[in-house]
């Protein structure tokens, strides 16, 4: 059965006191498109989709065992959540993935308040696309005030003209090598259409992921100011999003405060705007005669600064280049893949690559950076390629310092960083979380061929 929560529950989950929190990985049924005569099968966790909606105190203990009643490995990836390494969820680098009809028990503490989401870590180009995916929230001790708190996941599915998953277009070698997998069919919280009820006056606390394999989401919040307040979990100095029109990366996610500034009985779109189009994929829903309050709430919408490690010392940086090549149209000659040169030709048709960093198709030997516990590093990537990347980093979050050899003032810290084609940036993140942590990117088909590298912390 679909479903997801509108006005996120606060009720948590288990921590470390009690027993663990169970999450099954299993084939399920969704709506995902309500002209479909049939629901979608699809692989769920406690047959949601998106999945049970996590929520925990910042600074608490979390306990969840993944039971796999799927037919592959899987494991569970916290995304955005600095976390002990050993409870990343990296199959092959952190822990070794679980079979069907096994399981693992993930333990860790959340240090830092935000929206975090989850997701597989073995496979995710067809595991997420699947519908293996959902949300965490780490709330606040003191919470700012709001009449309620809306989680919208927004999501795309590539279907059948039956309504079904598309089953054989996974692994298409086209998707690899140009944008990715990319859906036909738009959700919001599993929805073909997911409508807000609201009332007039209220304040709302929007929390938006991206949890596509592979699109870039151009979402517009029509009739509504926007004020920004947290970029990927990290708290953001408080300003408002022109046009109300958010662009967000596959992983990325922002939290927003809005204020429901119309009528009684009005209604307001929620639209996907790519390319100049107008798909509703939902609408605030303003009830007749309500008023929740005559003037807006007066409360900060500041959110706490979590404990993040923002000290850079750029001047003793250890710095390192990350060069994206490869992909349609990129023009790649050839690069090596474990251990041995090959051509592009040999890549693609041998071992299903299109893409290298620095030269390296895959997991490389050695980590991009050996890194001293504590040290500012610098990563400088450049995109010499015909196509943008979703740039992911796992334990830790980043700050721009340049794009395009242009400073950027911008204080948010992020665990995801959009490049466009042929655009480079230059980020910088306080190595202070040990262990061997991934680097890839969040275009799902794109990190399977080729885009993904690590650094260890030591």
């Amino acid at each position: 059965m679909a479903g997801f929560a509108m006005a996120a529950p606060r009720p948590t989950f288990a921590t470390a006191e009690d027993r663990a929190r169970i999450l099954r990985a299993a084939p399920a049924e969704a709506s995902l498109r309500s002209s479909a005569a049939v629901p979608a099968r699809v692989w769920a966790y406690d047959e949601q989709v998106p999945g049970p909606l996590l929520r925990v105190r910042q600074g608490k203990a979390v306990r969840v065992r993944l039971e796999n009643d799927i037919e592959q490995s899987t494991t569970i990836h916290w995304h955005g959540i600095r976390i002990d390494n050993r409870m990343d969820g990296v199959a092959g680098l952190t822990q070794d993935a679980v079979p069907p009809g096994e399981a693992f028990e993930y333990a860790f503490t959340v240090p830092d308040a935000g929206t975090f989401w989850y997701h597989p870590h073995n496979r995710s180009w067809e595991q997420v696309a699947r519908g293996l995916q959902g949300v965490l929230i780490v709330d606040e001790p003191e919470p700012p005030a709001v009449d309620q708190d809306i989680v919208l996941v927004v999501d795309d599915w590539r279907l059948t003209k039956e309504g079904q998953i598309d089953e054989a277009s996974f692994g298409d070698l086209h998707d690899w090598g140009h944008a990715g997998r990319l859906g036909n069919e738009l959700t919001v919280n599993g929805r073909p259409r997911f409508d807000v009820p609201v009332r007039a006056g209220e304040r709302l606390r929007v929390r938006v992921v991206n949890t596509a394999n592979a699109r870039i989401m151009n979402l517009r919040f029509e009739d509504h100011a926007l004020t920004l307040v947290a970029i990927d979990g990290q708290p953001v100095e408080p300003r408002p999003v022109s046009n109300g029109e958010l662009r967000l990366g596959p992983g990325q996610r922002v939290d927003l405060m809005i204020d429901m500034s119309l009528d009684p009985g009005s209604r307001a779109a929620i639209t996907e705007v790519t390319g100049g189009g107008r798909l509703v994929a939902g609408e605030f829903i303003y009830a007749a005669g309500a008023v929740a309050r005559v003037h807006p709430l007066d409360a900060p919408v500041r959110l706490a600064a979590n404990p993040l490690p923002t000290r850079l010392n750029l001047d003793g940086a250890a710095r390192v280049d990350l060069l994206m090549e490869g992909g349609a149209m990129g023009g790649m000659a050839g690069a090596i893949h474990e251990g041995k040169p090959m051509t592009i030709r040999e890549l693609v048709r041998e071992k299903r690559m299109a893409w290298a960093f620095n030269g390296v198709a895959g997991m490389s030997e050695t980590p991009l950076v050996s890194a001293k516990r504590g040290e500012t590093v610098v990563i400088h990537m450049r995109n010499q390629t015909a196509w943008p990347h979703a740039m992911h980093l796992h334990g830790h979050h980043v700050r721009e310092l340049a794009r395009s050899s242009v400073p950027v003032a911008d204080e948010a810290w992020r665990d995801t960083v959009m490049l466009e084609r042929e655009e480079d940036v230059a980020v910088a993140l306080v190595a202070d979380n040990p262990g061997k942590w991934m680097l890839h990117c969040h275009m799902l088909e794109h990190q399977a061929a080729g885009m993904t590298t690590w650094f260890e912390v030591v």
